[in-house]
C-alpha cells in the first residue's frame, strides 16, 4: 500500500485525461508530463491528427490521443481497454471534459428539459462512466487518484445555468463517497475553479473577465494552468488528502 507521502517525480506513471484536448486537460497534459507522468488524452470532437499531435507535443515521450465519447459507456469501456493494452496500468484519472450554456438562474422557462437532461447527462453522468470504466485500472496501481474538475458553481449555487450548479453538486458529493469506498487503493479529490478565461462558456469574454475580476480577491480571472497547478499539487504535495475540494477562484466565492 502506499504510504501518502509528498513526491516530486511522477516518472513511471500514466496519467488519462478525460477532456485532455481542452483548455484545462491540456494544461494538466502538459504539467503531468512535465514531471515524468505519460499522458493520454481522451477525446470525442477534434481530428484525430490534431489530438494526436497535441499528445506528440506534450515534454517526455510515451503519451497517446485515445477517442472516447463520455456519454457512450462502450466507448469508454473500449478507451479503458486500450490504455490497459498499451500500458498495463492507470495512476491517475483526470476528468475535465464537460459543457455548458449560459441560462440566467431567474430565467426558468429558458431551462429546457432538454437543457437539463443534456447538462446532468455530459457533466455528471459521463464524469461517473468514465470513472467506472477506469476504476480497475486505477485499484491495480495500488496508488490510484481521481480529480474530478468541478466548479464552485457547486457548492455557491451561482453558475452558467442552474443544471451545470446541479450536476456539478452532484460530482462533489459522488466525490466524497467514492473517496471512502475506493480508499485506500485510489484517492479521490475535487479541483473548482471559478471564472477561468478560456472558451469554455459560450459567449463570455475579454468584457466578462474583467468586470468578474473587478469583484474577486485576487483581482484576476483564473488561467487553466492556474487548475493545472492544482492537479499537479493533488498528484505530488497533497498526497494525504482525499475526499475534500482544492478551490482555485481567486476568492470569487467570498
Amino acid at each position: 500500500m502506499a504510504d501518502f507521502t509528498p513526491i516530486d517525480s511522477l516518472a513511471g506513471r500514466v496519467a488519462v485525461i478525460a477532456g485532455g484536448t481542452g483548455a484545462i486537460g491540456l494544461a494538466t497534459a502538459r504539467r503531468l508530463s512535465a514531471l515524468g507522468a505519460r499522458c493520454v488524452l481522451l477525446y470525442a470532437r477534434k481530428p484525430v491528427a490534431d489530438a494526436e499531435a497535441l499528445a506528440a507535443a506534450l515534454p517526455g515521450t510515451g503519451h497517446a490521443a485515445i477517442a472516447a465519447e463520455m456519454l457512450d459507456s462502450r466507448s469508454l469501456q473500449a478507451a479503458a481497454s486500450a490504455v490497459a493494452e498499451r500500458f498495463g496500468v492507470v495512476h491517475m484519472l483526470v476528468n475535465s471534459a464537460g459543457r455548458t450554456e449560459p441560462v440566467p438562474a431567474a430565467d426558468l422557462d429558458a431551462l429546457s428539459d432538454e437543457l437539463i437532461d443534456e447538462m446532468l447527462r455530459i457533466n455528471f453522468r459521463g464524469v461517473i462512466a468514465t470513472i467506472r470504466a477506469f476504476v480497475p485500472l486505477l485499484k491495480a496501481s495500488g496508488d490510484g487518484l481521481i480529480v474530478n474538475i468541478s466548479s464552485i458553481a457547486g457548492f455557491t449555487g451561482s453558475g452558467s445555468n442552474l443544471a451545470y450548479v446541479a450536476a456539478k453538486a452532484g460530482i462533489d458529493v459522488v466525490g466524497d463517497a467514492l473517496a471512502r469506498v475506493l480508499a485506500p487503493a485510489v484517492r479521490v479529490l475535487t479541483v473548482s475553479p471559478g471564472v477561468v478565461d478560456s472558451s469554455f462558456v459560450p459567449g463570455r469574454g475579454a468584457d466578462f473577465n474583467v468586470k468578474a475580476a473587478a469583484t474577486m480577491p485576487l483581482r484576476r480571472v483564473g488561467t487553466p494552468d492556474d487548475v493545472a497547478a492544482a492537479v499537479q499539487a493533488c498528484a505530488t504535495t497533497l498526497r494525504y488528502a482525499t475526499g475534500t475540494r482544492i478551490v482555485v477562484d481567486g476568492g470569487r466565492h467570498l
